[in-house]
């Protein structure tokens, strides 16, 4: 578990990455603060989960806490959502702040529903976002082969009788030690770092 501090236009969000679920979890209150502006963000962030719960919503139960360190110095349980449920409670705040949010997300929804309908366009997508991070065009295309190796590999296991996704996870692993002579998430973090 590591500690982190994150930056939203020069505010300081908390958060922690556990690794053995591979996920950020976030300060619902720093995010809440830096979206309304608030004084009083515990509060506010009060008063939408009455408001989520009055909806129908599910968000609020799923919320977790965990230790995060405070402006003193000291640790407090505090409440926390994973990247995609802070997605789901920013939808719920009404503010300008919030508004560019807001509209990403539309975006990105729009643009997933439009990959259904023509998978090539998640590819292209794939490939420009490789393309972003300073990947080359052999290495993507070599990633691209790798992942058609990957389910053709895995379709051959299942056809062989495997159906739990531990043993897919296990057999994935040593594949990529072989290679790699890392593990899974040893090698995750290494692209990460690249």
């Amino acid at each position: 578990m590591i500690d982190s501090i994150k930056l939203f236009n020069n505010a300081k969000i908390r958060a922690k990455w556990y690794e053995n679920q591979e996920e950020w979890y976030f300060s619902i209150i720093d995010v809440v603060a830096v979206l309304t502006e608030s004084d009083r963000p515990r509060k506010y962030w009060n008063d939408i989960k009455s408001k989520l719960k009055a909806e129908g919503s599910e968000l609020s139960e799923k919320i977790g806490q965990l230790k995060l360190r405070s402006s003193d110095g000291k640790y407090y349980l505090t409440d926390v959502a994973t990247t995609e449920q802070i997605l789901r409670l920013i939808q719920s705040i009404p503010s300008k702040k919030a508004e560019p949010f807001k509209i990403w997300l539309a975006k990105v929804g729009n643009e997933r529903i439009n990959e259904t309908q023509d998978p090539e366009l998640a590819i292209n997508r794939a490939m420009q976002t490789y393309l972003q991070k300073g990947y080359s065009k052999e290495w993507i295309n070599q990633r691209l082969k790798t992942i058609e190796v990957r389910k053709e590999l895995t379709d051959e296991w299942r056809n062989s009788g495997i159906e739990k996704q531990s043993d897919f996870g296990i057999l994935t692993n040593e594949i990529t030690k072989a290679w790699s002579g890392m593990t899974v998430q040893e090698y995750k973090k290494f692209e990460l770092n690249e």
